[in-house]
């Protein structure tokens, strides 16, 4: 018996023991797994509680992530006001006035000139972003065309007189300056390297108020608009879904990074404000622009001459084509540097210097990074049989002479410029030679001759003019109270109507 009590004894001392160790010891005691197999209930619990944590840190990094950005890149962004001044008819009395016809019939009153100009100023508000420590500011050119004075004020609350640099209406882009140094600056990064559903940071000045800051994600990338109209438009939008609103243009669309990646320009909106899609211009773009800005005042582009479309399946089977991407040529512009190197309508252009052409938009941009003169090669596809030509690339718009348009010594109320290729191309006429008229005066021998701004006149008395000056010439050669015949030329609805008319030289 006592052996038994003594063998209790020591199990009983040796169970306090163990008990002691576990509870004084400092170390954790092994908590037993759960089998995920056996217990399906458990497994879901486990796993909603392991996934908490890291949503949390998540959410917070990001929250860190964005106040880091904004911290540096917000003191870079600045307001721009830009003064404009704009000549507008103003109401004369007989244009105005409900009894004109009845004042004019019982007191004789003569008419008076209608076209008189009154000077309005008006305001256009929006963003920019400083791109150099030196005062170079990055905008859009919507805000800053047209403008007598422009103000910027940075987030400091400072105002400065900007100079513009340059311009770009094609790309949206404009470069101005101010005088100072130190400026905080942002830094343009890589768009090629931009994935959507990637965050983003838009900081502007909507509707005024300075240095606002919406947050969201890319929607889409290589957005067309088409809001080109006869002006070529380099577009290849990023879409996003952070609040831009009217104000916001010209500001700064930023990476996690803390880069600029675009450069906000556009909303797409029924009522006027945010609805969730806006566009940027992309860094990428805005890099080669604001080069030849600083060089030139102006982005100096290449023309191949020709207008193109997508390979479609319907065209790839009418063609008999093996390739899948590349340009149909539509038309070829007659002097062209197409037409010169003996490009024709239907021909493929998959390849332009040994670059694959993916569509008309890569094409159009790939001419236009080449700087006029460059000798290109191109492969093209000509019924079914691929071959190689050389083009000389030439400018796609050539800067304009400062004197646009003349008026004619002798007043038979006529403005004219001389139209070019160019210009042609601008206003979309398929004419490029002859007098393009800019302005007819009211009550002007070229008025009553039924002459319109637009018009062109290609001949006067039966001479070929292709500059004011041959125009000046014939009518300081013809007498008073005599008449010049005129050949015209009006376009409108894709249609050529020419047309004689007889002007009157006054005395």
């Amino acid at each position: 018996m006592k052996k038994y009590l003594w063998i209790g004894g020591l199990s009983f001392l040796a169970g306090l023991l163990v008990a002691g160790y576990i509870f004084l010891s400092p170390e954790k005691p092994v908590i037993p797994t759960v089998s995920m197999k056996d217990n399906p209930a458990a497994s879901n619990n486990v796993l909603f509680a392991a996934e908490k944590e890291p949503i949390k840190s998540q959410e917070s990094a990001l929250s860190e992530d964005f106040v880091k950005i904004v911290e540096k890149t917000g003191p870079t962004v600045v307001r721009i006001t830009s003064e404009r001044v704009e000549q507008m008819p103003s109401l004369s009395l007989e244009e105005g006035w409900p009894f004109e016809d009845f004042w004019d019939r019982f007191f004789g009153n003569q008419p008076q000139p209608r076209n008189r100009q009154r000077e309005y100023r008006s305001e256009a508000l929006g963003s920019g972003f400083f791109i150099s420590p030196d005062g170079y500011i990055l905008t859009n050119n919507h805000i800053v065309e047209q403008s007598v004075k422009i103000t910027v004020t940075t987030v400091d609350g400072k105002d400065y007189e900007a100079k513009r640099i340059g311009t770009d209406p094609a790309t949206d882009l404009a470069l101005i300056k101010i005088e100072g140094k130190n400026f905080p600056y942002a830094v343009l990064g890589d768009s090629s390297a931009i994935k959507v559903g990637e965050w983003v940071l838009a900081i502007g000045n909507p509707y005024g108020m300075e240095n606002t800051v919406t947050a969201g994600i890319i929607s889409a990338k290589g957005r067309q608009l088409g809001l080109g109209g006869n002006v070529p438009t380099y577009e290849d939008y990023i879409q996003t879904d952070a609040a831009i609103n009217r104000g916001n243009s010209g500001g700064p669309l930023i990476n996690l990074k803390g880069e600029v990646i675009g450069i906000n320009s556009n909303i797409l909106t029924p009522t006027g404000g945010n609805i969730g899609i806006g566009f940027a211009i992309p860094s990428d773009i805005a890099k080669k622009v604001v080069v030849q800005l600083k060089e030139h005042g102006r982005v100096i582009r290449g023309r191949l001459g020709i207008r193109g479309t997508d390979i479609t399946d319907a065209m790839k089977k009418q063609l008999k084509l093996s390739v899948d991407k590349g340009v149909i040529i539509s038309q070829v512009e007659p002097d062209s540097p197409a037409d010169k190197a003996g490009l024709k309508k239907y021909d493929v252009i998959i390849e332009i210097n040994g670059q694959k052409v993916e569509s008309w938009k890569d094409l159009r941009f790939k001419v236009a990074d080449i700087q006029p003169g460059n000798v290109v090669t191109i492969k093209i596809i000509r019924d079914g049989k691929e071959m190689t030509v050389k083009a000389t690339i030439d400018e796609l718009e050539p800067q304009p002479s400062e004197k646009k348009e003349e008026k004619v010594d002798k007043d038979v109320g006529l403005s004219l410029t001389a139209l070019t290729p160019s210009l042609a191309r601008r206003y979309g006429l398929s004419t490029s030679e002859g007098l393009l008229v800019t302005e007819v005066k009211d009550y002007s021998e070229a008025a009553k001759a039924g002459l319109q701004p637009g018009d062109i006149i290609l001949e006067v008395n039966r001479t070929k003019v292709t500059s004011v000056r041959e125009f000046q010439d014939i009518l300081k050669k013809t007498a008073a109270g005599d008449e010049v015949i005129l050949l015209v030329r009006r376009e409108s609805d894709n249609q050529k109507i020419d047309f004689i008319v007889t002007l009157r030289v006054p005395g």
